[in-house]
């Protein structure tokens, strides 16, 4: 499994998402994980409110997996907070930080994270009220790293004014049909067009290579927000004639080119798998290991209906 940069350290291209482990019963998560880990993935992707109530699908894990001191030490838990469904509010005040990581923590049944992410920008954040969390948490041994999940260039700055500890990942929507954080910058002053319309806040990705923050790309396969995959999607078919074909030369499957996509741009992404099917997850590990040729990768991005002026 090809490796990128991972704040001081490396972390695997591939991120087994847990997302929708939910609804699965322990052996079909045991597979789940022993697929994974057997395909070099060794990085798992949580959210306090993955599954409907808060840490469930944290719970699920760690019940079904069972996992021995040595085992916990082998792999990278990483879990989310900051949204809270049930008042229909972002937050990220120190109260709630601490006690969603110690909820985290009780569900995952590990005496630390990771990493944590806060989920989703909240609009009343106060800077030095995450800095106090951080603090204490990472002073605690509770966290061991620490990153954002859909933020902005100008939201992680402001964050950076009082929080002390680097940043080290940005969890972004990506897929080849839904890329506007790198298509835009393509289309940049193309007045008209609406791929030059500025979306995240300007140069996301150009932000992240020049800080040392991993980009992690979520819903890497959906054609849009939560609309369904693109993959074997007749509304895409001429990019699927593409990929397809790109798949029987380098020997993988459509969903390890969606990956290469990914995996082949220069700022080290890394891909957060959202499926549950074992076969699928092997077939996206072998596709970050193929290294799609410039004239490949643009193939693919025009295919995928992006303008190239």
């Amino acid at each position: 499994m090809k490796s990128v940069s991972f704040g001081s350290s490396t972390a695997p291209a591939v991120i087994a998402g847990m997302m929708r482990i939910n609804d699965k019963d322990e052996a079909q998560i045991r597979d789940l994980y022993r697929t994974a880990r057997d395909a070099g993935i060794d990085f798992f992707d949580h959210a306090d409110i993955y599954g409907g109530s808060m840490h469930f699908c944290e719970g699920r894990f760690a019940d079904a997996l069972d996992l021995s001191a040595t085992e916990r030490a082998e792999i990278t838990l990483q879990t989310k907070c900051g949204i809270v469904p049930a008042d229909g509010t972002f937050d990220f005040s120190y109260e709630h930080i601490i006690g969603q990581v110690e909820g985290s923590l009780k569900a995952l049944r590990t005496d630390n994270i990771d990493v944590l992410l806060l989920h989703r920008p909240d609009a009343l954040v106060e800077p030095d009220e995450v800095a106090r969390a951080f603090d204490e948490l990472e002073a605690s041994g509770k966290v061991r790293a620490f990153g954002v999940s859909n933020h902005t260039p100008r939201q992680i700055d402001l964050l950076r004014t009082a929080v002390k500890q680097p940043l080290i990942a940005n969890q972004l929507q990506l897929s080849m049909t839904h890329a506007p954080i790198i298509a835009q910058p393509v289309a940049m002053n193309m007045v008209g067009e609406d791929q030059s319309i500025v979306r995240d806040g300007g140069g996301i990705v150009e932000y992240c290579r020049i800080n040392n923050i991993t980009i992690q790309a979520w819903s890497p396969f959906q054609a849009g927000f939560f609309t369904g995959v693109f993959l074997g999607n007749p509304e895409y078919a001429e990019l699927n004639a593409v990929i397809d074909r790109l798949a029987a030369q380098h020997g993988v499957t459509p969903i390890g080119i969606a990956t290469a996509w990914i995996t082949r741009h220069p700022a080290g992404m890394q891909v957060v798998l959202g499926t549950t099917t074992p076969q699928r997850v092997k077939d996206a590990a072998a596709g970050a290991d193929v290294v799609l040729s410039r004239q490949e990768w643009y193939e693919l991005f025009r295919a995928a209906g992006h303008l190239l002026p």
